[in-house]
């Protein structure tokens, strides 16, 4: 097969499917103006539309590069449903800051609503759409609560920029540290954010 992976940032999603279909290439520009010499098989993207300011317009484009048949898949995530349980102060405070950054940047992080809709106004098939989330107890949630700790230290300059939080509020020092005994303590089973993925065929 031919896939088209597009918004590949450090090629991740590139590279897992290189290990289904073969060998991949890369190419810079805006994936919605590029042009190919013959149509792909399928186009994929991870975390692409939430950053569109029109993403049915971005769906609709890439689907041209798409044969009859051929499948168009993306995988998007939604914060709205990350929590604890019993409430962890310092994970909902963080995952609160992260959804509200992402608000006021003009970035939607919240795709579960928006996706079937995004591909459904691009003009395609109704997508097959199914949602994966973490869920830990204890300590077992520690590598989760690592990667809560890094994403609140890249977004922390952000959240300074637009008030949601301060460097002394957030304390990126020991971040990652109080979350994981936070959620240690009293048994807490922490809920991640969930991972969207949608599927149709042209």
């Amino acid at each position: 097969m031919r896939v088209l992976d597009i918004g590949s940032g450090a090629g991740d999603v590139a590279f897992l499917a290189a290990e289904l279909v073969g060998d991949v290439s890369f190419r810079e520009g805006d994936p919605a103006e590029l042009v190919f010499d013959r149509r792909f098989d399928a186009v994929v993207g991870r975390y692409v539309l939430l950053f569109q300011a029109n993403a049915a317009s971005m769906v609709r484009k890439v689907a041209r590069h798409v044969r009859p048949g051929g499948l168009i898949v993306f995988h998007e995530p939604d914060w709205v449903g990350a929590r604890a349980i019993p409430a962890a102060p310092i994970y909902d405070r963080c995952c609160a800051w992260i959804q509200e950054v992402f608000r006021l940047s003009g970035t939607d992080s919240n795709m579960a609503g928006r996706l079937f809709t995004t591909i459904v106004q691009a003009g395609l098939a109704a997508p097959t759409m199914r949602m994966q989330t973490f869920i830990a107890g204890g300590a077992a949630s520690a590598d989760f609560l690592q990667a809560v700790a890094e994403i609140t230290a890249s977004l922390a300059p952000a959240m300074e920029r637009h008030g949601v939080a301060a460097s002394e509020e957030i304390g990126l020092a020991t971040l990652a540290e109080r979350l994981k005994q936070e959620a240690a303590a009293n048994g807490r089973v922490i809920v991640g954010r969930s991972e969207i993925g949608a599927w149709t065929r042209k």
